[in-house]
């Protein structure tokens, strides 16, 4: 048996949109079950996101704090923003979200891993990448704004962020899942092992 996810989609008989945000919306399909019945399934309609895990060369990871309104706290993420352009290469999305909010770029860049964050409300994909060899963005920082202008950045050691996510003091998902990942990485095959920057991406394909 193979342990993989596979692809698979089952009858809807209607399918409508009562809500539509600026990024995402709320779409109502009527989706046919195996025993016959139908029943209303309720999810967000998300352009797909990436985020960027950079690791400078004394292993310390990047990372912002932003205010997140939703549940009220200001958390501290990695780097990451969202497909704005339907078909948009995912590595061309993430050098500029470094660029953009932490004005860094990175010189090498892998996929470390994929993910859907709600798989059972909301159809949202995200591509986390490794990026290293780290330095500083030429030109003006980008201006940024909204919640964004009260962003505070910092390098914290990868290994005092393992810490912060088994001790309850860190949420963001894609920071928790990239740096647990990271740390299996380096403990089992290594760096050299990850995909390719380029690596397809069937949740949302996109041009090379």
């Amino acid at each position: 048996m193979t342990i993989k996810d596979a692809p698979e989609e089952w009858r809807i008989t209607a399918t409508r949109t009562p809500f539509r945000g600026n990024k995402t919306s709320v779409r109502t399909d009527d989706v046919v079950m195996p025993d016959g019945t139908v029943v209303s399934r309720d999810y967000q309609v998300h352009p797909g996101s990436v985020a960027i895990l950079a690791l400078d060369d004394q292993d310390r990871v990047l990372v912002l704090r932003q205010y997140r309104h939703p549940v009220r706290q200001k958390l501290w993420e990695i780097p990451a923003g969202l497909l704005d352009v339907p078909g948009e290469n995912p590595l061309h999305a993430a050098q500029r979200e470094l660029y953009e909010e932490a004005h860094v770029k990175a010189e090498d860049w892998r996929v470390l891993t994929d993910l859907y964050t709600t798989a059972g409300g909301s159809d949202e994909a995200v591509r986390i990448f490794l990026a290293r060899d780290l330095s500083e963005a030429e030109g003006e920082r980008f201006e940024v704004s909204d919640e964004e202008a009260d962003m505070e950045l910092a390098r914290v050691a990868l290994g005092e962020l393992t810490r912060g996510v088994f001790a309850g003091e860190l949420h963001n998902n894609c920071l928790v899942v990239g740096v647990l990942a990271l740390g299996a990485v380096l403990a089992g095959d290594g760096v050299e092992a990850l995909r390719p920057a380029d690596a397809p991406w069937p949740a949302r394909p996109f041009e090379s």
